[in-house]
């Protein structure tokens, strides 16, 4: 068998059948879950590298003096004292001085790295020269340097050894078979263990799990196993039942007993045989709940008896146990107003698009318009809000968003007309109807409403760019000189200190007063003109009749035929 299975790895590296012929296991050790195993060569370090790792393992690595003893173990029979085999130690290319490398001179494992609490070498560190790869190691018990001790020994790669040795892990194991001399009196038994490495024989301490054992004269075969995540296994076959009581009690786990019909497996009272035949387990008790998938009820009057019964949107399948969801949407009627969707258990109501559900029913959402303010037109937004707009030439007011009011944004606009009175127009603030009934802007810089500052007519307003010499000097404003309003108490001399003149950057001066607007301007100049202008006619005629009463009074004082008094 292991002769198959290096075929195929050592062929390449140039052995001959001659040389393979010669390559056989000379034992192997198992330390919990380690094992190690010998096998003799010829062979080069590459060659016996690929040999264990066919076999799931490696070269073996000796970091302790555990694997060291091992090592002495499996050396220790005379035909195998001589064969300095392979270990899986390697220097790679380059040179180095191994008394400055640590306690591997530089080597490395062939599990890629160097870790260890355990090194023998054959020459002392002291008498180390310098080192340079690729070289491997070879261990050997015939040394001066230790006798009896496995030495390591640095050899060319590519010089064939007389053996090797493999290091293999596994997971759980087994301990040899225990067999019961009572029972075995007239017979002699013997056992011979196969590993999953290829390695077999009868002197094992511990088996790792995939080995088996065949006992004779009983004709018998087990195979180590153990449950997942266990580390202690146990032998085993597939044939259910016990086998001879005298090997590993039959494999029953209480107990084995000899009958007419041959072994068998007994339990305590209190546990039942599983389906193997050897394993006892406490019965499973079941109760009325276990049984059904959702609601058990007992019948009190039948020992033993229930029925099974399931929750709302459910049905009893056939079985009478299990539970099957209810179509409710096919249940008729319909459950829902417009659309249904069953669900595991119940169902789900949709409603058409264009409609929402309320209270179970589908209703078309209301009007957002509904009962609104807006002084011309409601425009909905969404389906719960709405906004107000204006007609043309007006727009929305800035505090009062459902109002409207007469805008223009240009230097004329077309005045708004009572279509029933044609000569009642109104005109936005800020502009003035002319004979076209357009409504022209009012230009307040001709005013001089800035004063000394730059004034910037705009439609229905101005603007005016504050001069160095006012009191917002450098800003925008419609009053660059705001009336301050007194402070009472700073006229009665509350503080003793004069007023301080606000200035545009200070935030805590007091408010600016508001500016008059242009059109009231405008009608104060165009009545103050007015009134002037009338004042000026009364007193021409009142001139005028003067003079005419004069010149009557002088015609009459010089007329000879009267008597007159004049008095001048």
């Amino acid at each position: 068998m292991l002769g198959v299975l290096l075929l195929g790895v050592l062929a390449p590296a140039g052995l001959g059948i001659s040389a393979l012929a010669e390559l056989q296991s000379k034992g192997s050790q198992c330390v919990e879950h380690e094992c190690f195993a010998l096998f003799q060569g010829p062979v080069t370090f590459s060659a016996a590298s690929r040999a264990c790792e066919s076999l799931q393992g490696h070269l073996m690595t000796v970091r302790s003096s555990v694997a060291a003893d091992v090592i002495s173990l499996l050396l220790s029979h005379g035909s195998s004292m001589d064969l300095q085999p392979w270990i899986g130690l390697q220097l790679p290319q380059g040179c180095g001085d191994p008394v400055t490398l640590g306690p591997l001179r530089g080597f490395q494992w062939v599990t890629g790295d160097n870790h260890t609490s355990y090194s023998r070498w054959a020459r002392p560190k002291d008498q180390a020269t310098q080192l340079c790869g690729p070289l491997c190691v070879t261990v050997s018990v015939a040394t001066e340097a230790a006798p009896g001790e496995p030495a390591w020994e640095e050899q060319p790669c590519e010089t064939e050894a007389k053996g090797f040795l493999c290091e293999f892990y596994f997971t759980a194991s087994c301990r040899p078979l225990a067999v019961d001399l009572r029972e075995t009196e007239a017979v002699h038994l013997s056992s011979t263990y196969h590993t999953p490495f290829g390695v077999s024989g009868a002197d094992f301490q511990t088996l790792p799990v995939g080995s088996s054992v065949e006992v004779a004269p009983l004709g018998l075969e087990l195979v180590c196993r153990a449950p997942p995540g266990t580390s202690e296994g146990r032998w085993t076959r597939e044939a259910i039942g016990a086998w001879n009581c005298s090997v590993e009690k039959g494999g029953c786990e209480y107990f084995c007993n000899w009958s007419t019909n041959g072994p068998r497996c007994l339990c305590p009272s209190d546990q039942e045989l599983q389906t193997d035949g050897r394993s006892c387990a406490k019965p499973v008790v079941q109760s009325c709940h276990d049984l059904c998938e959702h609601f058990c009820v007992v019948n009190p009057n039948v020992t033993g008896s229930y029925s099974c019964m399931c929750e709302t949107g459910y049905k009893l399948a056939a079985d009478g146990h299990r539970c099957e969801d209810v179509d409710d949407c096919k249940q008729g009627p319909n459950p829902c107003p417009q659309r249904c969707v069953n669900t595991e258990g119940g169902f789900e109501c949709f409603c058409y698009e264009g409609f929402e559900l309320v209270d179970g029913e589908c209703v078309e959402p209301p009007d957002p318009c509904f009962g609104n303010n807006c002084d011309f037109q409601c425009e909905p937004v969404g389906s719960t809000d709405f906004r107000c707009i204006c007609a043309e030439g007006f727009a929305p007011k800035p505090n009062e968003p459902h109002r409207c009011e007469l805008f223009c944004n240009k230097t004329s606009c077309p005045a708004d007309c009572d279509p029933n009175t044609p000569e009642l127009c109104e005109c936005p603030e800020g502009f003035i109807l002319d004979e076209g009934f357009i409504c022209e802007d009012i230009d307040e810089c001709s005013s001089g409403l800035c004063a000394s500052s730059e004034c910037r007519n705009l439609p229905g307003s101005y603007e005016c760019i504050c001069g160095p010499n006012t009191a917002l000097a450098g800003q925008v404003s419609q009053d660059c000189d705001p009336i301050i309003p007194v402070n009472k108490d700073s006229e009665d001399g509350g503080s003793g200190e004069p007023p301080v003149s606000p200035t545009p950057s200070s935030p805590t001066g007091p408010p600016s007063a508001r500016p008059v607007h242009s059109g009231v301007l405008i009608g104060i100049s165009i009545a103050s003109l007015s009134l002037v202008v009338a004042l000026l006619a009364l007193l021409c005629h009142v001139r005028k009749k003067q003079s005419s009463a004069r010149a009557e009074l002088e015609y009459k004082c010089a007329s000879p035929s009267k008597e007159v008094v004049c008095i001048t």
